[in-house]
């Protein structure tokens, strides 16, 4: 996370919310060989998040016990050129939004993936306009087969931060002046929303 104080305004509450909205993220965990990450679609649970991880991964194998990890959240990210400010002296930048959920990682009992599964499709299928897709649509024997491929995993999470990089350090004016010119001449798919969020007022 980024350590000026000025990016790191928002709540905990707030951190968690933007993650679990999200609902993806890269998982990190640390193995023999090195650092190990899973691209991930995950959900709330207990005092964490829940995904499933392919059972062939090395991460499922590297969790044959519980170890520490963390679920990085990113949201929109876009360049800042300097001479948007209309200031002298600045330099490029990027600006972005960001959560890291840190806790232990442990693998949880088979018999709790089906719950996992209907949970999970659930908590994303309640955001169509449309009735919702249910697990009862696979076959018994086709869901068996591929249930066998993975495994559900839980992130017990002890420390939730974030970063929210917006220009807070630059005076408002010039702060909102990189916003508009972003919304016009940025590129990216995060440029819309963080040039918005720039040239709004304080």
């Amino acid at each position: 996370m980024h350590p000026n104080p000025g990016f790191r305004g928002e709540t905990a509450e707030a951190n968690l919310a933007f993650a679990l909205a999200r609902g993806f993220g890269a998982l990190c965990v640390n193995a023999g060989g090195g650092p190990l990450v899973s691209h991930l679609p995950f959900c709330g649970h207990a005092g964490g998040i829940e995904f499933h991880l392919v059972r062939a991964a090395p991460m499922a194998r590297a969790l044959a016990a519980p170890q520490p990890g963390v679920m990085v959240v990113s949201g929109a990210d876009a360049y800042v050129s300097p001479d948007w400010y209309g200031m002298e002296h600045q330099v490029p930048t990027w600006n972005y939004h960001a959560v890291h959920l840190r806790g232990v990682v442990e693998v949880l009992p088979e018999t709790a993936l089906r719950e996992h599964l209907e949970r999970l499709s659930a908590a994303f299928e309640a955001r169509l306009q449309k009735a919702p897709w249910r697990l009862e649509k696979v076959p018994d024997d086709v869901l068996a087969r591929m249930m066998r491929a993975i495994v559900p995993c839980v992130l017990r999470i002890d420390e939730v931060q974030g970063t929210l990089k917006l220009g807070q350090n630059k005076p408002e004016a010039a702060r909102q002046a990189a916003g508009r010119a972003m919304l016009a001449e940025g590129f990216g798919p995060g440029a819309t929303e963080i040039g918005a969020r720039m040239a709004a007022p304080d």
